[in-house]
């Protein structure tokens, strides 16, 4: 399928760019999935132990969520770039 083909392309233009599609969240060009569930992981940990004031706890959890919400959001469009490349897969004739 042509059009497959091109929304792949298009996919990775953008990613190159740092631009998001429509309804997509930009991350910033040193937006790390790995550094940011470190962050969310030493969030977690500081609220086990009870390093935290009460009112420290209410926003390092805040954080963390908001976090959480980045990292869903990268994993959903990674899955939708991989989703694309199979069907473009899927699509081209056998002996190119």
């Amino acid at each position: 399928m042509e059009s497959a083909s091109l929304e792949s392309e298009k996919l990775k233009s953008e990613s190159k760019q740092g631009k998001a599609a429509p309804g997509r969240t930009p991350f910033s060009p040193d937006w790390s999935y790995e550094k940011t569930v470190a962050e969310i992981e030493t969030i977690i940990n500081r609220i086990e132990l009870g390093e935290l004031e009460l009112a420290d706890v209410f926003d390092q959890f805040s954080a963390a969520m908001e976090q959480l919400r980045q990292c869903e959001t990268f994993l959903m469009q990674q899955q939708q770039q991989v989703d694309l490349l199979i069907e473009t897969l899927v699509d081209e004739p056998e002996g190119f």
